[in-house]
């Protein structure tokens, strides 16, 4: 009877369904002796009981239809079809008309139960979590999403999921040259964007190929960045910021780059003053240098007019980059650089095609939700959301007595604390299941510590819905213990 499954005509159909299942079947040296059909049965469902029981299948794992598995192990359809309903009437398998056969619940064979691992990310999980650098994940545009997945997998002609150029995908390409300039005034076409899949691989791959020995970056940043920087064999100097920005006179002579948060600085939140954003461009022509300019937070903005960016000052100076992290998801692995034109090639092929990059059809739904404005309109309900959470932190603090820092875009906001306080609140917050960051953090190695300026950096987007208010209250009580008035009153 198993002979025949050659000449079955479901065997090709078989063998394009279904789903892969490797089980331990002994070979079979048999010629077709009587009792063969019977001693293959028996094979079969003992190698499904053993991989049940060693947990290689565990409960709730889907088998392949039995037409599907006869196909792949050379048996017929009626032979695995009885030993489906065999384990099934032994309590293995469970089978429901529309899902399937599957592995039943407390399956498994007498021998002790592997223990579960233990999860790291419930013992960790802060009670009050106001960790830096992330949106609040629910607000991830689902249904947009899907929608565009659904315009593009249909409409996507079947090159584009080849190897493409090392600039990235073409559409998205347009669509962000179509969208920076409108949204943020950039200065550029299609052919000067390099798409990467963060601003921290874009800076090394910089450092690589572009910057010379020095880079000029602002005293207080992100560590990772000037990490990416220096992996790359560039080292940092730091400048200055006070409450114009960056100071730019005080960039190094032997420096000819410069790396700068213009339109929000990272953590301090001041923009750069229209006077150092021209001296800067004159600065970078003059010396025949670079000015990196990472559009950190530039689409969040709130109560203040749109700080338009520093690129279109001088587009054959300035490297604009950005990406999706903050306005929809760090998860999306989607930035890019928008180079004067004499870079783009030097960039795009030390990239390289087979260089990381984010997935091309994630470029292609980004580029279908920027066409259709679904972008625009989940960034104007994002920064509305955002703009409600901050007046709800603000105010708690103004009710203390303090006003909290960089809080006119962005995601998060500095909370000014006595320096020397920041250690004692960052053990006690720990205590407490908080996660911030001390402004002193984010300081440059090489640069001096301030007099009088210590912070604690809270991300404001970051807590859930449900918690929100509960988590602001129970910051204000863990800051309001450090604040002058509480602590004499405490004395």
């Amino acid at each position: 009877m198993d002979s025949q499954v050659n000449s079955d005509p479901w065997e090709k159909v078989a063998q394009r369904l279904g789903s892969d299942l490797h089980l331990d079947l002994p070979p079979d040296h048999s010629t077709g002796p009587p009792g063969r059909g019977a001693r293959r049965r028996h094979a079969l469902a003992e190698a499904l009981r053993a991989a049940i029981a060693d947990g290689r299948l565990p409960a709730g794992s889907r088998l392949p239809p039995y037409r599907s598995l006869a196909a792949d192990v050379g048996l017929a359809r009626g032979t695995v079809a009885t030993v489906y309903q065999e384990l099934v009437a032994e309590g293995w398998l469970v089978a429901r008309q529309g899902s399937g056969t599957r592995v039943a619940d407390g399956a498994r064979g007498p021998g002790p139960a592997a223990a579960a691992p233990a999860s790291s990310s419930t013992s960790n999980t802060p009670v009050h979590n106001f960790a830096l650098g992330q949106p609040n994940s629910s607000l991830f545009p689902r249904t947009d999403w899907v929608a565009s997945t659904r315009r593009v997998m249909a409409a996507a002609p079947d090159d584009a999921f080849g190897p493409g150029h090392p600039r990235g995908s073409s559409p998205l390409r347009r669509a962000l040259a179509g969208y920076l300039s409108r949204a943020r005034g950039v200065r550029t076409d299609p052919d000067q964007i390099v798409l990467t899949t963060s601003v921290k691989y874009a800076l090394e791959l910089l450092s690589r190929n572009v910057f010379g020995e020095s880079i000029a970056v602002e005293s207080h940043g992100l560590p990772f960045h000037r990490q990416a920087i220096e992996r790359g064999a560039t080292t940092t100097t730091p400048i200055p910021i006070d409450t114009a920005g960056a100071v730019i006179d005080a960039i190094p002579d032997r420096t000819t780059a410069v790396l700068l948060t213009p339109s929000h600085q990272f953590p301090t939140g001041v923009a750069l003053s229209p006077a150092r954003r021209a001296a800067v461009v004159d600065w970078a022509r003059a010396r025949g240098g670079l000015v990196v300019e990472d559009d950190y937070d530039g689409e969040l903005r709130y109560d203040r007019d749109p700080v338009g960016v520093l690129q279109a000052l001088g587009p054959d100076v300035v490297i604009h980059t950005g990406s999706v992290s903050k306005s929809i998801s760090p998860a999306l692995r989607i930035a890019w650089l928008v180079l004067p034109p004499h870079l783009v090639d030097t960039v795009a092929w030390a990239k390289g095609i087979r260089e990381p990059d984010a997935s091309i059809v994630d470029q292609l739904i980004l580029a279908d939700m920027i066409e259709t404005g679904a972008y625009d309109r989940h960034v104007r309900r994002s920064r509305q959301y955002y703009r409600r959470r901050r007046d709800h932190l603000t105010a708690r603090f103004a009710a203390t007595g303090v006003e909290s820092h960089g809080i006119a875009a962005g995601l998060h906001a500095v909370i000014p604390v006595d320096p020397r306080d920041e250690s004692a609140i960052l053990t006690e917050g720990s205590r407490r299941g908080f996660a911030f960051a001390a402004l002193s953090l984010f300081r440059h190695p090489d640069a001096p510590p301030p007099d009088d300026a210590g912070g604690i950096v809270v991300g404001f987007g970051t807590p859930s819905a449900s918690t929100y208010s509960r988590d602001v209250d129970a910051l204000v009580d863990l800051i309001g213990d450090y604040l002058p008035k509480r602590r004499l009153r405490a004395e």
